[in-house]
């Protein structure tokens, strides 16, 4: 089984924290989603037949696609692969295009989960993060969907937004808690080198929120979404029984997925390949019948390090059987040895032959996978 996801690199308005690759150029949608298409036909060999299990619309802002493009490239998809019939299908949304006649519009389309970039409730937040919804619009959004009958609703929270506080982001869960809603993805704020929020930091034009409070605000997550319900099957990740992200939970499991549109990256369990990060390059060699991208094979610590840097995040952990028998003894052992100390610190959790990180563990994840990468 496999997954397909469709990179819609569009926005009508960039974020000051966001370091994905996206344009403000609206006059190219219909160009690019005629490219997508013919890089569809180009890779319909490239998942050797495997059954699609989830599509992903990603971004980004997907839902600035009108219904025609999002059938175009549907369409296009079911033609040439083998979608399976209960194929979990998402596409992220920014609040203020979910009107009841955006919804009314997809109606007849297969989607059946739907990720909300929500980012925060707060007025000023949003403000401060180039947002382009209110709080209330987000709301109105979430009701939206469920009248529209999505059952599936996933929408995303940053913490440790600039001069947010505890109390702030008890605030946030409150309200996200309060909207029937099965999936939440939260994520402490980082500064990624060249984005406005981190030119702002850099000038000293915005203050952060220090370590302690972030993990503090991770801790009192972890609190909320457990009392609610809400299972942690990934360090940022929250969902209720049933409700996990299928395509996701695919990307921590390594199947072989195909990403298509400009910077889209691929995986085949051989090798990895990443799409030209410019729409305007991606649309040119598609009109050639050409496909422009680059290339890595996976070399045997390529993998492991894969393996391991995705499993510790979630919620079944690194195990050292599967790494045994995949990649060999002697990496079981590196692995093992490596991570004694968190052992020993209490920082990780060792069952049988599994591997998962503590509450504790959680918030130095970075320095524990650090001490596991075999280079």
């Amino acid at each position: 089984m496999a997954g397909i996801y469709i990179h819609i690199p569009f926005c009508k308005k960039r974020c000051s924290y966001c370091d994905f690759y996206t344009e403000i150029a609206p006059k190219l949608i219909p160009s690019l989603v005629d490219a997508i298409v013919s890089e569809l036909h180009l890779r319909k060999s490239y998942l050797q037949e495997e059954s699609i299990k989830t599509i992903y619309f990603g971004g980004g802002t997907p839902s600035i696609l009108s219904k025609s493009q999002f059938q175009k490239i549907i369409d296009t998809i079911y033609h040439l692969f083998i979608v399976e019939e209960n194929a979990e299908i998402t596409f992220e949304a920014n609040p203020d295009d979910l009107t009841p006649e955006f919804f009314s519009s997809i109606s007849s389309l297969p989607f059946n989960r739907i990720s909300i970039g929500i980012q925060s409730f707060d007025d000023d937040d949003l403000k401060r993060i180039n947002r382009r919804h209110t709080a209330q619009e987000a709301i109105i959004a979430v009701n939206n969907a469920q009248r529209a009958g999505f059952t599936n609703i996933s929408i995303d929270l940053i913490y440790g937004l600039p001069y947010q506080t505890v109390e702030g982001w008890v605030n946030q869960l409150d309200i996200a808690l309060s909207l029937g809603i099965q999936h939440i993805s939260a994520y402490g704020l980082t500064y990624e080198e060249g984005t406005q929020l981190w030119k702002q930091k850099e000038a000293n034009e915005i203050e952060g929120v220090d370590e302690n409070t972030m993990n503090e605000m991770y801790a009192i997550l972890l609190k909320k979404m457990d009392g609610n319900g809400f299972e942690r099957y990934e360090i940022s990740n929250f969902s209720l029984a049933g409700f996990r992200s299928r395509h996701n939970t695919s990307y921590w499991k390594q199947e072989p997925y195909i990403g298509v549109g400009p910077s889209a990256h691929s995986y085949n369990i051989k090798s990895r390949q990443w799409n030209i990060a410019s729409i305007t390059n991606y649309i040119k060699a598609l009109n050639n019948n050409e496909l422009f991208f680059e290339k890595e094979e996976l070399t045997l610590f390529d993998k492991y390090n894969d393996y391991v840097m995705i499993s510790l995040r979630t919620k079944e952990g690194i195990d050292l059987q599967k790494i045994e028998f995949d990649f060999g003894t002697e990496l079981a052992n590196y692995c093992l040895k490596n991570i004694k100390t968190f052992i020993d610190s209490e920082k990780v959790d060792k069952i049988d032959s599994k591997l998962r990180l503590t509450p504790t563990g959680i918030q130095i994840s970075n320095l524990i996978l650090t001490e596991l990468m075999k280079l």
